[in-house]
Parts: C-alpha cells; sequence; structure tokens
C-alpha cells in the first residue's frame, strides 16, 4: 500500500534550489535510507513529509489516515516532565491510559488516604489488565533501558543532550506510526546501542525513513536507498551494497550520455562550419540543436581528486603519557593511566558515553589540563585536532567559506611541492566555486562539519586526533576523508562508534572503560596488508569525456562513391541514434534486474560503438 507520494515537486531554500521536479513513492513495509551532500536538503525533504514544511510547487500526498511520526537531530521535549511521563506523551489509547495511571499513582502516592483516587487507580488497573497495558509499560521501560536511560523518574530536563535525544528515540520508536522518520538515529549511540536499534528497526511493521551517514547501519537495515542527487531523488532497490552496484551502472549511463552529446555537438558544429550550403530552414534547425547541446550541463558527482597534500615529517618520538588523570567534581574519568602513542598507529577507542574519551584526547591535546600526570609530545610533531565543538567556525560565521580557507592557503601544497589552489581544495571537499562564496554562518551544520574538517587536514599534520568524525558528514565526504587518511603516514587516533569506519580507517581498537582503563590493542576486522584507495564495497566512478573544441575543416571534392556513403551515413545517423535511444531507456528500466542490465549494456555498447564510427566517418566526408 501507498503511504506518500511526491510528484514534480520543486523547493528553493532563500535562493538556493533543493528540489526540482522531485517525486518519490514510499509504500507499507520500505525501510529506506536517505543519502546526499550535506546541504543538498535532506532535513528540508523530511520536513516536508512530516508536514512541518510545505513544497514551492508539485504534490505531495499523505494518503488516507497514514500517520507519519518524525524524531529531528535536535528533539524539543517539556524538560519539566520525567522520562516516563516524555514517553506517554503519545496519541496512541494504550499510552494515554499509561499516562493516566501513572498521574493517579503519582497523586496517590503523596495522598494514600483519598478514597476518590483509590477508585480511580483500581478502574485504570482494570483497564490496564484489559488492554495489555502493563505489557506496553514493561516494552517501554525495556525499550529506555536499552538506550541507556535507567533513571526513569528523572526530569528530561536533567538529562544531556545525548541522553534527552536516547529518550525522544524510544518515544518515537513506541509509537512510530505507519510511518516513522529518523533523522541521524545511530548519533550519540555506542556501537552495542546500534546492533540492538538495527533488530528493532528490522523486526518494526512501520516504514522507515531515514537519514543516516552509518554504511553497516544501512547495509542491515534498508531495503531501499534513495539518493538526492542534482536535486532529484533517485530510487534504489536493495540495501547499501546493491545501491552502490545500481549507481554505478547510472553514472556510467550519464557518462556515456555525455559522450554522445560531445559527438553530437562536433557533428553539428562540423555542419555550421561548412557554410549556409543547405537550405535556411535546415540550416536553423542545425543552430537550434547546437544551442540546445550548449545548454546540457554535465556534472559527474562522483567525479574527486583523493587529497594529495605533502606530509611533515615525523620523528620516532611521537606522545608520552604518565599517570595522568582527569576528574570533573566527584566523577573520576580516569587516574593514572599510561599511555603511549607511536609513529605509524592507527588506533580507535571505543567504549561507552560518557566514560571519558573526548576528555582524554582533550588533555592530549592540550586542550585541557590533567589534574595530575604529564604529557609529552615529540619535537617533530605537528598535531591535527577534529574534535566536536567547532568553536572556531562559530566566531567566523561572518566570513565566506573561500576567505577562510584562504588564510592558510600558503600551506597547502602537493607532494611534490607545487602550490595547490584554495578554490581547487575547497572542491575536493564538495565546495563549488558558487558555494566557495557562501558566509560560514549560512551553511548547514554538516557543511560547517565538512568545512572544518578540511581546515584541520589542510594544515598537513603529522598526528590526527579524530573525535566522532562520521557525526553530521555525509557518505560522499566520509569517502575522502577516507582517500585522505589512505595516503597519510603519520599517527591516527579516532573515537567513534561507527564501526564501518573503524573497520576501515584503523587497525587496532582500544576499549576506553568507565575509570579510563585501557587494555590491549585488539586489531580490528578489517586490516588490510595495503590500505585501497576506495572503501568496500567500492562504487566505480563516472569519467567524464574531453570536451570538444571546433576546429577548422579542410575542405575537398568527393568522389562518387564518397558522395554515396555521405548520402546513406546521413540516412543512417538518425536511425542509428534512436537505437542508442531506445537501448539506454531498456537500461534504465532493468532496475536490479542484473541479468536483464548486462544485456542491455553489452547491446548499448555495441549501438554506441556503432554509432561514434559512423559520425566519425560523416565528419571526415562532410569536410
Amino acid at each position: 500500500m501507498n503511504l506518500v507520494t511526491l510528484a514534480g515537486v520543486h523547493k528553493r531554500f532563500g535562493e538556493r534550489p533543493l528540489l526540482e521536479n522531485a517525486s518519490l513513492l514510499i509504500n507499507e513495509g520500505e525501510r529506506i535510507g536517505l543519502l546526499g551532500r550535506n546541504g543538498s536538503g535532506k532535513t528540508t525533504l523530511l520536513r516536508m513529509i512530516a508536514g512541518l514544511d510545505t513544497a514551492d510547487s508539485g504534490q505531495l500526498t499523505i494518503w488516507g489516515n497514514v500517520r507519519v511520526r518524525y524524531l529531528p537531530q535536535q528533539p524539543n521535549l517539556d524538560p519539566n516532565l520525567t522520562v516516563l511521563e516524555t514517553i506517554f506523551q503519545t496519541d496512541t489509547p494504550q499510552m494515554a491510559l499509561l499516562r493516566d495511571y501513572e498521574r493517579v499513582s503519582l497523586a496517590l502516592h503523596h495522598q494514600p488516604a483519598d478514597l476518590e483516587l483509590q477508585r480511580q487507580l483500581g478502574e485504570l488497573s482494570a483497564e490496564m489488565d484489559r488492554v495489555g497495558g502493563w505489557t506496553a509499560e514493561a516494552n517501554a521501560k525495556n525499550t529506555l533501558t536499552k538506550l541507556g536511560i535507567t533513571q526513569f523518574e528523572a526530569a528530561v530536563g536533567t538529562l544531556s543532550g545525548g541522553q534527552e535525544r536516547r529518550v525522544a528515540l524510544a518515544q518515537a520508536l513506541l509509537n512510530p506510526g505507519h510511518l516513522l522518520i529518523l533523522d541521524e538515529p545511530t548519533n550519540h549511540i555506542d556501537a552495542s546501542t546500534v546492533q540492538w536499534l538495527e533488530e528493532y528497526l528490522q523486526g518494526m511493521s512501520a516504514a522507515l525513513l531515514m537519514v543516516t551517514h552509518d554504511r553497516y547501519f544501512l547495509e542491515r537495515v534498508a531495503n531501499k536507498i534513495v539518493e538526492l542527487d542534482r536535486k532529484e531523488l533517485i530510487a534504489y532497490e536493495g540495501n547499501y551494497t546493491r545501491y552502490l552496484e545500481q549507481r554505478t551502472a547510472r553514472q556510467e549511463l550519464l557518462a556515456r550520455h555525455e559522450q554522445k552529446r560531445q559527438v553530437q555537438l562536433r557533428r553539428e558544429l562540423a555542419w555550421l562550419q561548412r557554410g549556409a550550403q543547405a537550405r535556411a530552414t535546415k540550416q536553423k534547425g542545425h543552430i537550434q540543436r547546437v544551442e540546445a547541446l550548449l545548454e546540457v550541463q554535465y556534472d559527474p558527482a562522483d567525479e574527486r581528486v583523493a587529497m594529495a597534500l605533502a606530509s611533515r615529517r615525523l620523528g620516532q618520538k611521537v606522545l608520552e603519557a604518565e599517570g595522568i588523570r582527569k576528574s570533573y567534581g566527584d566523577l573520576t574519568l580516569f587516574a593514572n593511566l599510561d599511555f603511549r602513542l607511536e609513529q605509524g598507529d592507527r588506533l580507535g577507542l571505543v567504549g561507552p558515553n560518557g566514560a571519558g574519551k573526548s576528555s582524554f584526547l582533550d588533555v592530549l591535546a592540550g586542550k585541557s589540563e590533567a589534574d595530575n600526570g604529564r604529557v609529552i609530545w615529540g619535537p617533530t610533531v605537528q598535531l591535527g585536532y577534529f574534535d566536536q565543538h567547532n568553536e572556531e567556525l562559530e566566531a567566523n560565521a561572518h566570513r565566506t567559506v573561500a576567505d577562510y580557507m584562504g588564510e592558510i592557503a600558503p600551506l597547502i601544497q602537493t607532494n611534490d611541492g607545487e602550490r595547490i589552489e584554495t578554490a581547487q581544495m575547497l572542491e575536493w571537499f564538495l565546495f563549488s566555486r558558487p558555494e566557495q562564496r557562501t558566509l560560514i554562518g549560512s551553511l548547514s551544520g554538516g557543511e560547517r562539519r565538512r568545512l572544518y574538517l578540511l581546515r584541520t587536514l589542510a594544515t598537513r599534520p603529522n598526528v590526527l586526533f579524530l573525535d566522532e568524525p562520521t557525526n553530521d558528514l555525509d557518505v560522499e565526504t566520509l569517502a575522502v576523508l577516507e582517500q585522505f587518511l589512505d595516503a597519510f603516514a603519520g599517527a591516527l587516533i579516532v573515537v567513534s562508534h561507527d564501526r564501518y569506519f573503524l573497520d576501515r580507517n584503523v587497525d587496532f581498537v582500544l576499549s576506553f572503560e568507565e575509570g579510563g582503563v585501557l587494555g590491549t590493542r585488539y586489531p580490528t576486522p578489517y586490516v588490510p596488508q595495503s590500505r585501497p584507495t576506495t572503501p568496500p564495497p567500492v562504487a566505480k566512478t563516472a569519467t567524464a569525456p574531453p570536451s570538444i573544441t571546433p576546429t577548422a575543416v579542410a575542405t575537398r571534392k568527393l568522389t562518387w562513391k564518397e558522395t554515396r556513403e555521405l548520402e546513406a551515413l546521413e540516412a543512417q545517423l538518425p536511425e542509428l541514434e534512436a537505437q542508442v535511444e531506445a537501448l539506454a531507456a531498456v537500461l534504465n528500466e532493468a532496475g536490479g534486474d542484473y541479468q536483464r542490465l548486462g544485456k542491455a549494456t553489452a547491446a548499448l555498447e555495441a549501438a554506441q560503438t556503432a554509432l561514434d564510427a559512423a559520425m566519425e566517418r560523416w565528419l571526415v566526408l562532410s569536410g
């Protein structure tokens, strides 16, 4: 059954177009992962489907009595309610009953002799027995516990930001409606909780639409991927691996279409350069076709240049920490802790939230002072620290992206000593030339994180600390970061709950438990002999054909045989073009049918080869 339909939807944010003629169907039983670059409009799309924003034009239809539940990245909960009261603040009859029961029970606790309250509690208890309310209460407490929330009577206003978000997640899971929308659900929860959440969502009857950077999560939960690409919504059936396979085929098809456009442009320009030899109306038709071909903008979304920045030499002595201790009031995060970082180490720190992993990095980096002990750095160390705060960006909110990065332009060079243009480096990190003139204050949260990461990497550190680098970064940006780390020869420490990122980029993990006990270094599941240049599973990149510059066409007199051949080609070319168009349509409709996809690809390549040969011969003869 169809739940939501988008048809021809357009949406702008100020002067920035986010959606253009976007269409999408969300059906019962689908678990959809929504991908797209930071700032492309993913959150805006979620808000539109949730009814919190409207389309500029087009149709967005929520069918029948379909109930949509939306969990944003920053939930708005009543700080005066307790955790359980918050969970019961939903519109289902069962939750309303639980809310009434908890309210009367609490009142009776304060007034135990009140006969009216005793009567009400008896009636509510009987109703709870009848509708299975006790099970619902147990489920609520179990879900909260699984998410690391055990103080059910605590006021929401006393919780940390991460805890508050997990309460909101529990509320959404317990009352998902017909369609549950989750924006970055794995942020701020540890690996074991993510695994539980995967299993929960797999067994949930409601449809699911989610934005997440966690590629393992997408692999195991999603059965459909929708990509917001070039302001359109492209749907791919299957999980993350199937998406990569199908997306590769689509990118190759787009590159072939661009190649065809370039060849057609050459043909039409050559025709025009022959002069007004044809009838005026025919000449006008060629001019119109050239203008149409020139209007087409080829945007190879996957064309990326790996960051090849010069590295700094790192000596044998890197970092030693001896007997360090850090406390906040009565809370001791770690004490008598010894740690050593050596040249070439690539370490991941894992452990529960609140164990002190970020504070540990702050002490090592000198951003926070240890209560006792000492931290000794080697003389050649240049530290790059990508923390979770982005404080420097906030102070530069009034500046443009280009101005902010231009400050460190003299530092930026390749291993060959060649200077790199600031604009080029920004393009590596997915900031187009127009976007580089944007004020930092107007960037989305994910775009700010991307810029802050680029600034950190561009200083050419030889020791790199990454604290939760995957939070709020899109998959494309993570791929660029991973390419950088493949070539990074320095020492690396990563704090992350993202299992894919750790498996992909570090060699050993250290368990950072409460009390700061660092145990044995355990090898990660993914320890390659030589690091690949792209993460597994890998998507091929589409390569744009070279642009065509018209050259002068030499003229000569054709033989009788060549004249007949030219006439035959001019009759044959439209037929070959139509054949390529038809086969391209078949390929585009093949979807996940890989047998049909393989046959259609082979047929299209053969037809395209024949068309290219015919066009090349036409160009020779038409001169």
